[in-house]
């Protein structure tokens, strides 16, 4: 289990580290720090995006076939060689666009290995939670990914701290790359030491289990529509309100970078009790009936506390802001990771799950970043990425609503012959 949430952090801190130097990159790779270089940046980071559907089908097969485990240490190995490759690309001052084309070649790495992550590591953890303890077991997936923002603004907040922006965008960009190969190898014994103790389905042939996939997957389409969007909140919700928290407050809203570094960093640290207490109350009450009330709570929140913000622009309404929604955010991600994968059936549960999750990310993750810089730059709203995050949220309540009523799994599996899995309702 620490291996796994400890490797997750790591491909988060990976993905997330990118985000937040976001500002940074584009004066190293496009040579200025402009509204265009920063929205050439914003596509340089969906390129992550765009192999994610396929590393979540490869790695789901190779983990619904040979266990879980191997395929995170499989995952973790390609993410090693993109984090290498970034690290060592040369800038555009001494090679052009080839630095660049370096980097796309590392995030398209990047993205097929972060592709089942989220499938493998949360179906792991709540495989090996005792009865009872699903929701709790897999909220600290989720506990990982937040981990991965306190590391990541952590890092940047000692460096904005320690470095001249010259110098931080000369050289010290590279170190936080360099801190996760550093740590990488101890994550990998501790991954490779974990064993699957879930039975698994017979192995059969590629084809055999790639049919099988396609037959669930139509057989639950109803379900995958609801964590389709589910999925596409939390990525809004983890990509922008703090990934792009960077980008936005130093750019739109001229905050100093050290300070808007430190304060994404202390609302991850708030949302870590409050995602265990949500997967805590998930299994006294149902993690649907969690996710619903806190996706709720965090749609209401978001435009109000948004527009405190843009009113008066300053360090401590954007804490207040950044607190204030790490609460519903925290409740929300520490029901949401049980529940979309609890609902899959356990024979197809990591590809279909994982195909579900990175489709929806490339579409709404991968692409969130450059249509609010966009956004930002056509209507001149300060606004614009509070209302992004708000439609994404709504559509996700919706998913949400659905599964909450959706009152039918247990006959579902039966008639498919695939082991029962508690469901709360």
């Amino acid at each position: 289990m620490i291996g796994s949430i400890a490797g997750n952090a790591l491909e988060w801190y990976d993905f997330m580290v990118f985000s937040y130097l976001v500002p940074v990159i584009s004066a190293v790779f496009f040579g200025g720090a402009g509204q265009r270089a920063v929205l050439f940046t914003t596509i340089l980071f969906g390129m992550g995006f765009l192999t994610r559907p396929l590393g979540g089908v490869v790695l789901g097969l190779f983990a619904d076939r040979h266990g879980t485990g191997s395929a995170m240490v499989l995952g973790m190995s390609v993410m090693a060689v993109s984090m290498l490759l970034i690290a060592c690309a040369p800038g555009w001052h001494t090679a052009g666009l080839v630095g660049a084309g370096i980097v796309v070649v590392a995030r398209l790495l990047q993205g097929f290995s972060a592709g089942a992550e989220f499938a493998t590591s949360t179906s792991f953890l709540i495989e090996e939670a005792p009865p009872g303890r699903r929701g709790f077991y897999g909220s600290w997936q989720m506990v990982g990914q937040a981990a991965a923002q306190i590391l990541g603004s952590g890092v940047g907040f000692m460096l904005a701290t320690a470095l001249s922006p010259e110098m931080l965008v000369a050289w010290g960009w590279r170190l936080p790359f360099a801190f996760g190969l550093v740590i990488l190898p101890a994550i990998l014994v501790l991954r490779r030491n974990g064993q699957d103790t879930e039975p698994r389905p017979a192995r059969d042939t590629l084809q055999g289990s790639a049919a099988r996939f396609l037959r669930d997957l139509r057989r639950q389409k109803g379900r995958a529509l609801s964590v389709a969007g589910l999925v596409g909140g939390t990525s809004a919700t983890l990509y922008i309100l703090y990934g792009y928290n960077i980008t936005f407050a130093t750019r739109t809203l001229h905050l100093p970078i050290r300070m808007v570094f430190f304060i994404t960093m202390a609302a991850a640290v708030v949302m870590v009790p409050f995602i265990l207490l949500a997967g805590c109350l998930g299994d006294r009450f149902g993690g649907r009936r969690v996710l619903f009330v806190s996706l709720i709570g965090l749609l209401i929140a978001i435009i109000p506390l948004s527009a405190f913000l843009v009113a008066g622009p300053s360090v401590g309404r954007l804490l207040i802001m950044q607190v204030g929604l790490a609460v519903f955010s925290g409740l929300f991600l520490g029901a949401y990771s049980t529940v979309v994968t609890e609902v899959f059936e356990p024979g197809s549960r990591t590809t279909v799950l994982a195909t579900v999750h990175n489709m929806t990310v490339m579409l709404v993750g991968g692409t969130s970043q450059t249509i609010v810089t966009w956004l930002l730059a056509v209507t001149g709203s300060a606004m614009a990425s509070g209302l992004y995050v708000a439609m994404a949220v709504l559509g996700a309540a919706l998913g949400a609503g659905w599964l909450a009523v959706e009152r039918r799994p247990a006959r579902r599996m039966a008639l498919s012959g695939a082991e029962p899995v508690p469901v709360h309702v």
